[in-house]
């Protein structure tokens, strides 16, 4: 008999949640009710699942459940049949105990199915399992749900008994709950959770629902209903995406090219604050668009949940948005009341950019002795230090390459200057404008631009896809100090485990990546790591430039496996510590891309694989090569190719045109191919074995200068 299937409706009504997890806890509760009733058989693959999630409530609309799950057959195992059955066929006083225990008796031994179970045939008692009804698996996919929320806070509350002498029971969840609905259809699922039991009836906006309680019809009313008797956007996409449309409206009705500062985050948490979006523009005080922007604009979103707006030049204008969560016919007192909220805020900005300019950033550099910076690695002074030695270190090789006398100067003056804005009162009260804040002082102090923008870049890059340091002098700085992090965490064990990153050291790793090969910079990485570690105090750290270096390796190859490589390309161009300049590789990952889709690609990839090996098993051989023991006609044909090959080849190498290289080798797929057929490598005279392996040395010294090719091999 089929069981007729309908919508499902579950909410939890709450007290305000916890905004910044408003959206996983919705989705949370959804995905895990619906995975629930699907394992249960209450619902299928093809069931919609819908979530609902507001500053007041969790809920989730399911299509296509059924009332009751269909009726299952069950095998289970009982026993090895020479265990359940006696010499004559009889059950065992065993077989009989375990039958009762599953509601049967000796009248089912008959019907016992016997089969292999290993090595041993067994019995199987075959019954059938009555299915779920959806009051039961709900029951059960509520409670999982509830239990799974990634809740990132846990409150107690108690609960009134509902008995005649008043008495409470402890309750634990997010937030106070005070409603739990639960519809099939139009009709009721008794169900329980968190001491409610389920009904019809919810609650819309606090202030401007039409309806209280709103009695829901049925499951598929849900939404229509809170948004036309409880003034409620109940979808969280939903709202925010009404919200993005009305920011987006309230901008062009300012003019002039207005655009709101858009935040995902943000949008995210503002999405979460309120009911019934409605935004409103609101202004402050032009005298405080004198303090720099990114001031103002954190001030604005992180304290006030606003959305500052800028003109057509990008620069911040004196109007900003407010996403209210009432739409009073007259929004002046709402206006105004955010305006008075915000001009403190702002006056507070003022006031710390103001101060902390009556001291140059150079004045406050030996106030950073007194700010720990690690307890085994020092103070922020004696990490300063450290990274100016780095900084000019790097700054003299990039100076001495690009032809520019002042590079290491400037990074060294701005490796001094660059942690001085830590002890500044704006850092203090916005710990995210470090940088940014030094760059304007060292403006005000009148300091070359150069090194100004290398104070705020040096923490570049900050996070995947941000921006790299916009001048040499400021690669040089953040190169130091990503460096210093790293030696200095390295040496005192704090390296990376797991999903677990402290000092967000793969960070910093793929940042020193980036800079070396997105920059082209002429260093080698090897030698970085190792200047690094020199300017420790000896005995500080322990030596783990091996294990740093490969670390560095692993960030490398993972940066080119997320440009699109396969690992077998990157395997190829990236072979070992050798390769110290990283700014060549992707012209390398190119030809070896274009080398493997040759025809000729594989048997010499083979081929070179097979000379790796024959190598390794023969340390006399020497890369050179007599004419006069060339003897057999494959070995003088490969060694003429080579002769006219190889030069060309190399002449490609060194312009770069690593793509042409490999592709000029490729016409040695022949004499090679010929050269193996016809020729013993191990000849017993001597002086011939050791001519063909120079020749071999040769040819793999040749084809492997642009990548280790036997690792393409099959």
């Amino acid at each position: 008999m089929t069981t007729p299937k309908n919508n499902l409706l579950v909410e939890l009504f709450v007290e305000e949640l916890p905004p910044k997890a408003l959206k996983k806890l919705g989705d949370a509760f959804a995905s895990v009710l619906r995975d629930q009733l699907v394992a249960q058989g209450l619902a299928d693959a093809g069931s919609v699942m819908t979530a609902y999630a507001s500053p007041r409530r969790l809920a989730a609309h399911l299509t296509d459940v059924l009332a009751q799950a269909a009726d299952k057959a069950v095998s289970q195992k009982l026993m090895p049949v020479t265990v359940g059955l006696d010499a004559s066929g009889n059950a065992t006083p065993a077989l009989l105990k375990r039958l009762g225990a599953l509601g049967a008796d000796a009248s089912a031994v008959p019907g016992l199915r016997r089969a292999m179970d290993g090595k041993a045939e067994a019995l199987f008692f075959e019954s059938t399992a009555k299915g779920a009804t959806l009051a039961e698996g709900l029951q059960k996919a509520l409670a999982e749900s509830i239990a799974k929320l990634p809740i990132p806070k846990v409150m107690s509350y108690q609960l009134e008994t509902g008995c005649e002498l008043p008495g409470w029971s402890s309750v634990s969840f997010v937030r106070p709950a005070h409603g739990l609905v639960a519809l099939h259809g139009d009709t009721v699922v008794p169900v329980e959770a968190l001491g409610l039991k389920a009904g019809r009836e919810t609650h819309g906006h606090r202030f401007e629902a039409t309806v209280d309680p709103i009695v829901l019809r049925d499951a598929n009313h849900y939404a229509e209903q809170l948004t036309d008797d409880g003034a409620v956007i109940p979808g969280f996409e939903a709202r925010r995406s009404e919200i993005a449309r009305q920011l987006a409206d309230a901008a062009v009705k300012v003019g002039g090219g207005t655009q709101p500062v858009l935040d995902d985050a943000l949008l995210d948490e503002v999405t979460a604050l309120v009911e019934r979006p409605n935004v409103l523009v609101c202004e402050f005080e032009r005298e405080f668009l004198d303090v720099p922007q990114e001031c103002l604009i954190l001030t604005m979103k992180a304290n006030q949940k606003y959305f500052p707006l800028l003109d057509a030049a990008g620069r911040l204008t004196n109007k900003f948005l407010v996403v209210s969560n009432i739409r009073p016919d007259d929004a002046s007192a709402v206006i105004g009341g955010n305006e008075r909220v915000v001009r403190p805020r702002l006056a507070d900005a003022k006031f710390f950019f103001d101060q902390d300019r009556k001291k140059s950033l150079a004045s406050r550099v030996d106030s950073l002795a007194k700010v720990v910076y690690h307890n085994k690695l020092g103070t922020q002074g004696e990490r300063v230090r450290r990274v100016m030695q780095i900084a000019r270190l790097v700054g003299e090789q990039l100076g001495a390459a690009s032809d520019d006398s002042r590079l290491a100067a400037h990074a060294v003056q701005a490796a001094q200057l660059a942690k001085a804005d830590l002890v500044t009162d704006m850092v203090g009260e916005f710990p995210e404008l470090q940088g940014t804040m030094g760059r304007y002082y060292a403006l005000h102090d009148g300091l070359d631009p150069l090194v100004a923008d290398a104070i705020e870049d040096h923490y570049k890059p900050r996070f995947a896809g941000d921006t790299l340091p916009r001048s040499m002098v400021g690669v040089a700085v953040a190169l130091a100090d990503k460096l210093e992090t790293l030696v200095g965490m390295f040496g005192i064990g704090n390296l990376p485990t797991g999903d677990r990153d402290p000092f967000a050291l793969r960070r910093h790793a793929l940042g020193v990546v980036r800079m070396l090969i997105e920059r082209s910079l002429p260093l080698q990485f090897y030698e970085l790591t190792r200047q690094a570690f020199g300017v420790f105090p000896p005995g500080l750290l322990e030596d783990r430039s091996v294990e740093l270096d490969e670390f560095l390796i692993e960030r490398l190859k993972s940066y080119f496996k997320d440009e699109g490589y396969s690992a077998v390309e990157i395997d190829a161009a990236v072979y070992v510590r050798k390769l110290g300049v990283w700014a060549t590789i992707p012209k390398r990952l190119d030809a070896v891309r274009a080398f493997a889709s040759l025809p000729e690609a594989p048997a010499l990839a083979a081929a070179n694989k097979r000379i790796g090996n024959i190598l390794k098993k023969s340390p006399e051989a020497d890369a050179h090569v007599s004419e006069l023991l060339l003897h057999e006609p494959a070995e003088k044909a490969l060694h003429a190719a080579m002769q006219q090959i190889v030069p060309q080849a190399n002449a490609q190498f060194d312009e770069g045109d690593y793509t042409a290289s490999l592709q000029t080798l490729a016409a040695l797929r022949a004499p090679v191919d010929a050269f193996f057929d016809g020729v013993m490598v191990n000849a017993e005279q001597s002086d011939l074995r050791l001519n063909r392996l120079g020749l071999l040395m040769l040819l793999h010294n040749a084809m492997n200068r642009v990548a280790q090719l036997e690792l393409l091999a099959a």
